[in-house]
């Protein structure tokens, strides 16, 4: 292996200007095509949003995408210099120095080395491919596929993985060959060898002192409102507005940092039970923000499902990127050129219902074994009379979760393993994938989490498969395809180390969520925010299918279309579509969104794809 190809590409953007000619060597603006001597090194770069900067220092080049300023930002040569001698020397540690969301490239030609790296959250993961003449790398998996011909088969196991997961989990893509970079991660190729290593991955319960709240108070308010400081731009900056702790947080500190009311953005549903508007509102009064609201309507799906589902670079099925969408867009019509996002608190602070939840099974494995065999289960699980009572039934499944060990029953409510692969794919894909293979890449994770509180190894597990690859990717692309810049300042590297250092105890207390977090921000937060109940951002999309006649058209016509794939057994669809649906219209409304976007992504990308065993 001794040339290198990578394209680093921006999509086209909803609303965003054209392509500008590069500004200066050290402040890439638009689109440029650079080239190197050999090993040759392409790259196109659309980026400006992403801060690209391009620096050269003999036969050592460096890219860096998205590098915050007031870090080692490499906003001038002697920075960019420094950084790439350290690269050279002690890569881990340069890494580790880096601060917001970013990514490197750093090629050293006297060596034939390349470095590709991503930040602690995988804010935005590139991604690459080890061919035997080359290492092709680029922002998306898309762009390393288009790197080479042998790229450009879909694998049969990253499908499945999608229907079981609503995503593709890292490092596997959806394109055979095609890897993705993990949270705190580099890839680095000499002369034909290539490794995957970490330069950093979460450590819990390492605090340099023991718990003090007023103190820790302090520290953490500190931490926090330097951290919303460093991800606000000079531009206008404005907030996403759910009306839940994290965004509530974020907007605040927003209106506090910058001295004048901060712009917010929030997006309502007109149906009972999934609109969270009266929470943003509150939030907005308290803060005297400058507030703007949407809501999202069945209409509205119909006419952006597609260029949702196709800007993404793999299938991705979380439904609540259409309103995320749609208030990055309302964001950037405002003006705004750069939205900040909460994301990340839940994993830091404790504060998704599973950790509650999971922290009562932990207890019940605790009672003696005598009790929980010879009592307990055998009165429990052992008549089919105890499902027949419901609060009986609840203790029931409570018990047989319990028995499941962790993570494998985080998926306790998983739609394919309750509906079963053999009843919904065809014979000829199910024996070309292995149905366990999540499942142990998500064990082989959960294992390495060094934590020894059950809360804090749900936390670690988290930030890779909730926060890395499904709610950042769902609010990074959809600004994206709004044309607006974002930035997460709960990822903040000093507020994550001081978030992990805390006791579990102290995040989750008993049964109470977040309860360090809301105990150190009772005095900035609207009580009822800080009492609300976690609610989510789901989307009332099963409701609205079995309503809206334009959406079961579209629905429909979807997966007639992927029938014909040979992934899916065409009566499993029929199925899906009639009585399911009555049945539980947002449950199996569920299955049926993601099996849209999946092949809205085919139609636009892999069209001629049919798995033929």
């Amino acid at each position: 292996m001794n040339t290198f190809a990578g394209h680093f590409l921006a999509r086209p953007v909803t609303n965003a200007s054209p392509p500008r000619p590069p500004s200066n060597e050290h402040g890439t603006s638009g689109l440029r095509q650079l080239t190197l001597d050999e090993p040759r090194l392409k790259l196109a770069l659309a980026l400006d949003t992403l801060a690209a900067s391009w620096h050269r220092d003999g036969a050592r080049s460096l890219l860096t995408l998205g590098l915050r300023p007031t870090s080692w930002g490499t906003r001038s040569p002697s920075e960019a210099t420094e950084l790439i001698a350290q690269l050279a020397d002690d890569a881990p540690a340069a890494l580790r120095r880096l601060q917001g969301g970013w990514v490197v490239l750093f090629v050293d030609e006297s060596r034939n080395r390349c470095l590709l790296a991503t930040d602690r959250a995988a804010t935005r993961a590139p991604c690459f491919a080890a061919l035997p003449d080359r290492m092709a790398f680029g922002l998306t998996a898309l762009d390393v596929m288009r790197c080479d011909k042998r790229l450009e088969v879909v694998r049969p196991q990253a499908i499945f993985d999608y229907l079981h997961s609503h995503f593709i989990p890292a490092p596997d893509t959806v394109f055979a060959g095609v890897e993705r970079l993990l949270p705190g991660e580099y890839v680095e190729a000499i002369d034909g060898r290539v490794s995957r290593s970490r330069y950093w991955e979460p450590s819990y319960g390492a605090a340099s002192a023991p718990f003090d709240f007023a103190r820790d108070k302090a520290t953490f308010r500190r931490v926090l409102e330097d951290s919303v400081r460093a991800e606000a731009s000079a531009g206008a900056t404005g907030a996403f507005l759910s009306g839940g702790t994290d965004s509530s947080t974020v907007a605040g500190m927003l209106g506090h940092v910058t001295g004048a009311p901060a712009n917010t953005y929030s997006i309502g549903f007109d149906v009972p039970g999934f609109d969270e508007m009266s929470y943003a509102r509150i939030a907005a009064r308290h803060f005297g923000a400058r507030h703007h609201e949407y809501y999202v309507t069945p209409d509205d799906l119909v006419q952006n499902i597609p260029a949702v589902a196709t800007t993404y670079d793999q299938p991705f099925g979380n439904s609540s990127a259409l309103p995320a969408y749609y208030c990055a867009r309302l964001a950037q019509a405002d003006g705004v050129t750069r939205i900040l996002g909460g994301d990340g608190g839940d994993e830091l602070f404790g504060g998704n219902t599973r950790y509650a939840k999971q922290k009562i099974f932990d207890a019940y494995s605790r009672v003696p074994g005598w009790v929980r065999k010879g009592l307990v289960e055998p009165l429990l699980l052992g008549s089919t009379i105890t499902q027949q009572i419901p609060i009986v039934k609840k203790a029931r499944s409570y018990v047989e979760q319990a028995n499941v060990p962790m993570p494998a029953r985080l998926h306790t409510y998983n739609l394919l393993a309750r509906i079963g692969a053999k009843r919904m794919f065809t014979p000829e894909f199910i024996a070309a994938v292995d149905t366990d293979a999540a499942s142990r890449r998500e064990n082989e994770y959960y294992a390495r989490c060094e934590a020894a509180d059950l809360v804090d190894r749900m936390l670690c597990y988290d930030w890779k498969f909730t926060l890395a690859d499904n709610d950042l990717p769902k609010v990074v692309g959809t600004c994206d395809l709004a044309g607006l810049a974002v930035g997460f300042p709960m990822l903040n590297e000093d507020l994550a180390a001081f978030a992990n250092a805390l006791p579990a105890r102290e995040k989750v207390k008993g049964l109470q969520l977040r309860h360090f977090f809301k105990a150190a921000l009772a005095d900035f937060l609207p009580r009822e925010i800080i009492e609300k109940k976690k609610h989510g951002f789901g989307l009332p999309f099963g409701l609205w299918l079995v309503k809206h006649e334009g959406l079961r058209r579209l629905a429909s016509g979807t997966l007639d279309s992927f029938r014909t794939r040979g992934i899916v057994r065409s009566e499993f669809i029929d199925e899906l579509l009639a009585p399911r649906l009555q049945e539980h219209a947002s449950y199996y409304g569920e299955l049926v969104w993601v099996m849209m976007m999946l092949e809205q992504w085919l139609q636009a990308h892999r069209p001629d794809h049919v798995h033929a065993g």
